[in-house]
């Protein structure tokens, strides 16, 4: 008995946004050796939005840095528009990735990547699966410290200057060093650790160390952290 051919699926359809004309025209006439078809082009903020609502593509492959505005300004703009979206960007700082993927972007890679490692990539992204380059790991880790932080209500009632302090409790740092860390007295220390343990409904600030460590909030660097 014959057996069925699996169905071939068609190409991922694709829309590139880069400033840099080389790197551009290298993905546009690169992906199609990969099956990814590229159904529009763009370099700034404006052309991006107007392409990817005219087209619709399967994914968008977005630049970080981009002239009017960058690339969370275009996923911004697109809101509920934007097709699943992966940056590609010679930026590996901590604030472009976290902005990107806050605005939408499902991973992001560096432009060391191959085009077999980006058309692979925008596939992931078409199904929804993050992909990350290897070199931004710390960068995501904090993205998901941050996001930890943003969903829990109880963080959030501690003021910044707590947020501090407690995180340095977590450390082990005793009264004094914390104070050092922060420039202010100790009086001032103990009257935060007080409205800390309040806001957590704890006794001690062993028992507020250890909130923080299980929850992951010890990781950000306070000001002045010896």
């Amino acid at each position: 008995m014959a057996t069925r051919a699996a169905p071939v699926r068609p190409p991922l359809r694709v829309v590139v946004v880069d400033d840099h004309a080389v790197v551009r025209g290298g993905l546009v006439a690169g992906l199609p050796d990969h099956r990814v078809d590229v159904v529009g082009e763009a370099a700034d903020v404006d052309s991006a939005v107007e392409v990817v609502r005219r087209v619709l593509p399967d994914v968008l492959l977005l630049d970080v840095r981009l002239p009017g505005g960058g690339g969370p300004a275009v996923l911004t703009r697109l809101g509920e528009d934007a097709p699943p979206t992966l940056a590609i960007s010679a930026s590996d700082e901590r604030d472009d990735v976290v902005a990107t993927v806050r605005a939408g972007a499902t991973g992001y890679l560096l432009k060391t990547a191959d085009l077999a490692e980006i058309a692979d990539a925008a596939r992931a992204t078409a199904e929804g699966r993050p992909v990350f380059s290897p070199e931004l790991a710390g960068h995501v880790m904090d993205l998901d410290l941050a996001d930890a932080e943003i969903a829990d209500p109880t963080w959030q009632q501690l003021t910044d200057r707590e947020r501090d302090v407690l995180r340095l409790l977590a450390r082990g740092r005793t009264y004094e060093r914390i104070a050092e860390a922060l420039g202010v007295g100790a009086r001032t220390v103990e009257t935060h650790v007080r409205n800390i343990l309040h806001k957590l409904q704890v006794t001690n600030r062993h028992e507020a160390a250890r909130w923080a460590m299980e929850r992951g909030f010890d990781g950000d660097e306070p000001p002045g952290d010896p």
